[in-house]
């Protein structure tokens, strides 16, 4: 059983909170998604609508508080994003919101063997939440993700215990104040000081690098062939080799499934389409062959 942790965030259909959410379910029978959305505006008929329909729902409602939608503005030939607009509350929760959310977590982390957490640090992740989920999951992934709502204010080091670490490269660089220096190192370092045996760093063209604590270092290239949009690569990364890593596979073959997956995503515009069993087992034939 798999338990996706997510802020929900919306470019036009919950894109976000959709590729976590329903790549997972591509690949397992048990699924809940733990999420909150606005008590204003909601839109939940239509991320109902979006999800599927195997997910245990699991929503809750941040009062005085619209569900967070964001909309870019993009070239239209190349899909580069010119600006950003947000629909959001991003303060500290309610002391009732967030009693409800740390309820919600320590009801269902018992149910679940893997536990996703996608922090995209828009104020549902408050450290009581984050402390219950280091205590008691049994297998803990995490994203902490640096986007133009949180930059400069979001970091890992919140969690103190991560069974799998995944974060692209400035992630990673932003969190050491190092632009340049060894990456490996500042792996080393993170995973010395969270406690982290198993961390992937995506880098865009540049692949992947993947270390296990009892395998070592490795550098997986990228297989995109075109480029259409980069929005969700990242969630579809996460939420592959999160289920990898728990399962007990390779690190050069979780980053390997990776990085076919982060291809797939690449290739298609937002979230139109998510990651099926039997297209990505072609895939990876169609690259072994």
């Amino acid at each position: 059983p798999m338990l996706a942790v997510k802020r929900l965030s919306t470019e036009k259909f919950a894109g976000g909170i959709l590729a976590v959410g329903n790549n997972v379910a591509n690949f397992c029978d048990c699924v809940g998604l733990l999420t909150m959305l606005g008590a204003e505006q909601t839109r939940e008929d239509l991320i109902r609508q979006k999800l599927n329909e195997k997910i245990e729902k699991i929503f809750l409602y941040r009062k005085d508080s619209p569900t967070i939608v964001k909309r870019r503005f993009v070239e239209s030939y190349f899909f580069t994003k010119m600006m950003e607009l947000y629909e959001i509350n991003d303060g500290l929760l309610d002391p009732a919101d967030n009693k409800a959310i740390c309820a919600a977590i320590a009801n269902e982390l018992p149910k679940y063997d893997v536990v996703i957490v996608a922090d995209f640090g828009h104020g549902m992740m408050s450290q009581e939440a984050i402390d219950l989920l280091c205590q008691h999951a049994r297998f803990l992934a995490v994203n902490a993700q640096s986007n133009a709502g949180n930059v400069g204010y979001q970091s890992i080091l919140k969690y103190r215990r991560a069974d799998y670490v995944c974060m692209a490269e400035n992630e990673i660089r932003m969190e050491a104040r190092d632009r340049r220096g060894d990456l490996r190192k500042m792996i080393l370092d993170l995973s010395h000081t969270i406690h982290c045996d198993r961390i992937a760093v995506t880098r865009g063209k540049n692949g992947c690098m993947c270390y296990s604590k009892e395998e070592g270092f490795f550098e997986i290239p990228a297989f995109a062939n075109q480029v259409i949009d980069r929005m969700g690569a990242g969630d579809s990364f996460l939420s592959l080799t999160a289920l990898c890593v728990a399962a007990g596979v390779p690190a050069e073959i979780t980053g390997f499934i990776g990085n076919v997956v982060g291809a797939q995503a690449v290739a298609t515009v937002g979230h139109r389409t998510y990651v099926e069993r039997a297209s990505l087992l072609k895939h990876i034939e169609s690259l072994l062959t």
